[in-house]
Parts: C-alpha cells; sequence; structure tokens
C-alpha cells in the first residue's frame, strides 16, 4: 500500500502533469491567426510582383516551428537553471547590441541598424533582449534580503537595465525601449518598491530623455509621430498618413467584417507595414469588431495565465520572472492596438504572436516557454 501511495505521489510531482493546457493553447491560437493575417495583408502585393504570394507567411510559419520547438526546450528544464545562467546571458546579448549597432555586421535599412541578415532571414537581438533582461532582474532581485527593494537596490537592477535599453535606444528603436522600461517598471513594481523610488526613477526618464532631444538622439522622423499623435489634423500624406488609413481600415469592417481575404484597403496595401506593426487592421477590416475582440479576448487570457502563474510561483524568481512576461506582453499588446486605433503615437511595436517577424516570434514562445516551466514546477 505504501509502494503505491508513492508512486502515485511521484506521478502528481512530474512536472508535464501540471502543464498549462490554457496558456498553451491560447498561445497558439494566437500565433495561428497571425500565419492567416500575415497571409491576407501580404499575399495581393507580392502576386502584383509575380512573388510567390505566400513568401511572407511560409517564413513565418517557420519561425512558428522553431518557436514550438525552443518553448519545447525551454519548458524542459527546470526555470531554476536559468538563474544560474541569467549573466551569462545577459551578456551575450549586451555584445549582440554592440556588434548589431556599431559594425559593419549590423544590417541598416532606411537608417535602423538593429539586425543581422542571414541568407534571406533576420535576426533582432533587442527581441531576445527582453527575455534577457527579465531573467537577469529577476535574479538580482530574488537574491535581496529585505521585504522591499531599498534605494541602492532598485538604482543597481536600473543601471542593469539602462545598458542593453540604452544600447537599443540609439538603434533607434522607440518601441523596444518602452518594452524594456515596461518590464524594469512592471518587475519592481511587483517587487514592493516605494512610490517615492520609483518616482525618482521617473524623474530620471524625463531628464533624460529631454537630453535625448536636446543631443538630436530622437529621429526626426520620430519626432514627427509625436507631433502628429498630438495634432492628428496635421500632416495628412506624412507622418499621420498610416495612422488614418489604419483607423479607415479598422472602421470599414464595421460588426462583422468584409470577409476573410475580402478587405478592400488591406489588399490595396493602403496601410503601410500592415503586415508587422499594423497587423490588427487587417483583423479589424476583414472579421469587424466580433473577429477584434475575439483575439483581444485571447490576449486577456493569455495576460490571466501570466498574473496567475505569477501569483503560484514557488519562489521570488519565478515571480518576478512571470511578471516581467507579463509586463512585456502587455505592453506590446496595448501600445500596438493603441496605435492602430489612435490612442498612442506610432511606434515600431508589433503585436506578440501575431504581426510577422521572426524574432518577435521567437522571443515570444520563450516566453511562454518559461511561463510554463514555472507553473509545471510549482511544487517542486
Amino acid at each position: 500500500m505504501d509502494l503505491i501511495a508513492g508512486r502515485v505521489w511521484a506521478d502528481e510531482r512530474r512536472p508535464i502533469r501540471h502543464l498549462d493546457p490554457v496558456l498553451l493553447v491560447t498561445t497558439m491560437l494566437l500565433a495561428a491567426a497571425g500565419l492567416f493575417l500575415v497571409y491576407s495583408a501580404t499575399h495581393q502585393s507580392l502576386d502584383a510582383l509575380k512573388l510567390d504570394p505566400a513568401q511572407f507567411v511560409k517564413k513565418q510559419f517557420t519561425a512558428f516551428v522553431l518557436g514550438f520547438v525552443l518553448l519545447i526546450l525551454v519548458a524542459a528544464f527546470d526555470y531554476r537553471f536559468y538563474k544560474v545562467y541569467a549573466g551569462f546571458i545577459y551578456g551575450a546579448v549586451v555584445v549582440a547590441l554592440v556588434i548589431v549597432r556599431f559594425t559593419p555586421l549590423g544590417s541598416n535599412p532606411s537608417g535602423a541598424q538593429r539586425w543581422f541578415t542571414f541568407g534571406g532571414f533576420q535576426l533582432t537581438p533587442s527581441e531576445f533582449a527582453k527575455i534577457a533582461l527579465i531573467l537577469m532582474i529577476a535574479t538580482v532581485l530574488s537574491e535581496l534580503r529585505t521585504a522591499e527593494p531599498m534605494l541602492i537596490d532598485v538604482l543597481r537592477v536600473t543601471m542593469i537595465a539602462i545598458v542593453p535599453i540604452g544600447l537599443v535606444f540609439i538603434q533607434p528603436d522607440i518601441g523596444t525601449t518602452i518594452v524594456l522600461v515596461a518590464i524594469l517598471v512592471g518587475t519592481l513594481v511587483v517587487a514592493g518598491t516605494r512610490p517615492r523610488h520609483l518616482a525618482v526613477l521617473a524623474v530620471t526618464a524625463c531628464v533624460l530623455l529631454f537630453g535625448a532631444f536636446q543631443l538630436n538622439v530622437i529621429k526626426g522622423y520620430q519626432l514627427d509621430r509625436l507631433v502628429a499623435f498630438l495634432d492628428s489634423g496635421s500632416d495628412t500624406q506624412g507622418a499621420n498618413y498610416n495612422r488614418n488609413q489604419a483607423e479607415i481600415a479598422i472602421g470599414a469592417g464595421g460588426l462583422l467584417g468584409q470577409g476573410y481575404l475580402h478587405g478592400k484597403l488591406t489588399n490595396l496595401d493602403f496601410v503601410p507595414e500592415q503586415h508587422t506593426d499594423f497587423i490588427f487592421t487587417a483583423l479589424g477590416e476583414e472579421f469587424g469588431f466580433v473577429g477584434a475582440a475575439c483575439m483581444l479576448a485571447l490576449f486577456a487570457i493569455l495576460m490571466w495565465r501570466a498574473i496567475r502563474i505569477a501569483y503560484l510561483s514557488k519562489d521570488a524568481f519565478g515571480t518576478f520572472v512571470a511578471s516581467g512576461i507579463a509586463a512585456m506582453f502587455a505592453i506590446q499588446m496595448f501600445v500596438n492596438i493603441g496605435m492602430v486605433i489612435g490612442i498612442m503615437p506610432i511606434t515600431g511595436i508589433p503585436l506578440p504572436f501575431v504581426s510577422y517577424g521572426g524574432s518577435s516570434m521567437l522571443a515570444n514562445f520563450i516566453a511562454v516557454g518559461l511561463l510554463l516551466n514555472i507553473h509545471m514546477r510549482r511544487f517542486t
């Protein structure tokens, strides 16, 4: 009898028995929806150029498969293993950011030096910087001996974050910079940082941002986007063009949409970058309010599971990792959809799992792998 009871107890402690199927299914549904939307947003323009209409979706599907493999690999090893090697992961990503920005190895289209190019595929280190920063911040905060971070601890964590944030900012990549800052602030809030310490960070950030404007670190087109957001009636053929076309496409969808592959503005390529930053416009035009609401519901489930895993985690490291991932997904979803519907300025932030982009897809799958890992080992 004792042998049987022991065997049952051992089976119950096997990590795979505590897999979060809701999180996994939600992730797969979002990624699958992204494949259909990427095809819808690109097939007509590719066909007009006598290219393979499925060219982009094939690359995205490749990233989908590789991402799922990475998810399995990341979930297979105890998440506390990543705490030991967080410093090496962080260091490797920082080196990659330096190389991509300051050497000829980094591609430089349109003045933005952000990625490596290998045989038609692009690798963007800043996407993986999100995961590296989450792991590094979680490692440092989980080692604190006090109940809440003191000012010196906050400064220490901030200095760790400033390195990748600064390197990404000067690429320039304002969108990813916002995500990295959200990860830092979100994790510090969960760690119990005092409001006055967060206020010090906010003031410091404002001073640095003002300095960036004075030193012309902010590019002209980025400033134009901010001005266009504050004055929606200005420059309708320039910085505001994307925003106006996105709002028209969303409005054209109505309640039920115009049907898959039947969106007029989507098919005629009226919305620039509609397969990347503006992928939500294809969803809104072709599936309407109902389709957009369904996708928002999927993102709500994704956020719920991430926050739940942070709450259920056995240790502080797992809580901080899950919290950082929740902050990462939340800011990307809010800013991406917000800029499409006109409540946020235009920045280059992809919609997680949905927008076209291999590096983004891989990083997001790694993040979900970490969440599954923490959930599966909450009893061990």
